[in-house]
């Protein structure tokens, strides 16, 4: 069976060589695809009824338990050097209510503080549109807003009932104002949002504000895409009414349009994604493939002395999805969009090079990767007869691959 992961962001390559290597040699799998998982969130946004045009250019907000990250994507790559990190997360909200509740006195066992804590963030808390209303709103009728949360004591087995108030919104309300929890961090979720995309490039940067997908499971907050929404269209609209005084009315920019994604499998998005993405046929021809080289039994050191002939797939199918990619130029399933996972960004996958190989005719040269480094994994057994160009790259022939394919099939 084939195995799909996922990398967080700025990933190093030994990281996924590492990977690669034990699922390989040790899980024996036939074939491993690694996705950063910004993409498979972006992927997942897709079942939003928000979402009037398919496409895998977008900015995922990726906000977990202990970290939030602010990620561009363009046509499914992602922007690394604009990546942006974000202290705040789920665990900062669950410390700062801890530290209300402990204020107030309200009754908890104190080895029971934090799981409270964490039972009432995820059971009452929301976003509010604006922080001194909600204040005057609970002076005005507590008994409507003020919820009531109920416990057991781990040790004596008793009940213990809190009154939940003001700290319903003053929790998630730090990724909007984090210089309640953390005063080393002063910029908001919305303003770090605005400045990723404003170091995007300038061609993708409308596409960016028309697409940003929240992710993970701190997200979930109620509101919390409508109120990102509204502060990052008015920190964009404040830019362009800038410009247009700096100008003295001569220049009138277009409206930029901000939409923020939500939809129902937020909290995993990312597995969501992915499994939406293995289950379509078109990912067959993503993986990394076992023609090139990269078998179990092979280690990335052993380079190209081969590999164990016990550990060849004795499959035909799984030869099917070279052949295919072979016979059928040009590649059209993903466009050449799925970079290998162990080269440089933008470098089609080693199957890819196989399209414009045919009996009799010379190797065509892959393109020259970004990096001089050659990926220390993509080693081939000579039984295949691999071909390396001066640039790295790797070319398969076709007459070879039909041979394998028919032995294994008379096995």
């Amino acid at each position: 069976m084939t195995k799909k992961q996922t990398e967080p962001p700025l990933n190093t390559p030994e990281n996924r060589e590492y990977l690669a290597e034990i699922m390989f040699e040790s899980f024996n799998v036939p074939g491993l695809y690694i996705a950063v998982q910004a993409v498979l969130a972006l992927a997942a946004s897709w079942t939003s009824r928000q979402v009037g045009e398919r496409t895998l250019t977008g900015i995922v907000i990726d906000s977990g338990d202990g970290v939030t990250h602010a990620i561009p994507v363009a046509e499914g790559y992602v922007i690394g050097s604009c990546i942006k990190h974000i202290p705040i997360a789920g665990r900062d909200i669950t410390y700062f209510m801890q530290q209300l509740l402990r204020e107030r006195e309200v009754g908890i066992p104190p080895e029971q503080s934090l799981e409270t804590a964490k039972a009432i963030k995820e059971k009452y808390c929301y976003i509010c549109p604006d922080i001194v209303k909600e204040f005057a709103k609970y002076d005005v009728d507590p008994q409507k807003w003020i919820k009531q949360y109920t416990g057991i004591n781990a040790v004596n087995q008793k009940k213990f009932i809190i009154d939940v108030g003001y700290e319903r919104f003053l929790g998630p309300e730090i990724f909007f104002h984090p210089e309640f929890a953390n005063p080393d961090f002063m910029e908001s979720i919305s303003d770090v949002v605005d400045e990723v995309i404003q170091s995007c490039p300038i061609d993708v940067r409308r596409p960016l504000y028309k697409n940003v997908v929240l992710s993970g499971g701190s997200t979930m907050f109620r509101d919390f895409g409508r109120r990102l929404q509204r502060d990052l269209k008015r920190v964009v609209d404040a830019r362009l009414r800038l410009s247009e005084e700096l100008s003295g009315g001569r220049i009138k920019p277009k409206p930029v349009e901000v939409q923020v994604i939500t939809h129902h499998m937020q909290r995993y998005a990312v597995w969501f994604g992915g499994s939406m993405l293995a289950s379509t046929h078109l990912c067959s021809f993503c993986w990394l493939p076992l023609a090139a080289g990269v078998l179990p039994g092979l280690s990335h050191q052993e380079g190209l002395r081969g590999v164990r002939p016990q550990y060849l797939p004795p499959q035909p199918r799984l030869w099917s999805h070279v052949l295919v990619a072979a016979l059928t130029p040009p590649f059209q399933w993903c466009r050449g969009r799925c970079a290998s996972v162990l080269q440089t960004r933008r470098r089609p996958a080693p199957v890819h090079s196989a399209r414009a190989v045919v009996p009799g005719s010379p190797a065509k040269p892959s393109p020259r990767p970004a990096s001089p480094r050659p990926p220390a994994l993509l080693s081939s057994p000579p039984e295949l007869r691999v071909h390396r160009s001066n640039s790295g790259g790797i070319q398969l022939r076709l007459s070879d691959l039909l041979r394998k394919t028919l032995e294994h099939g008379a096995k």
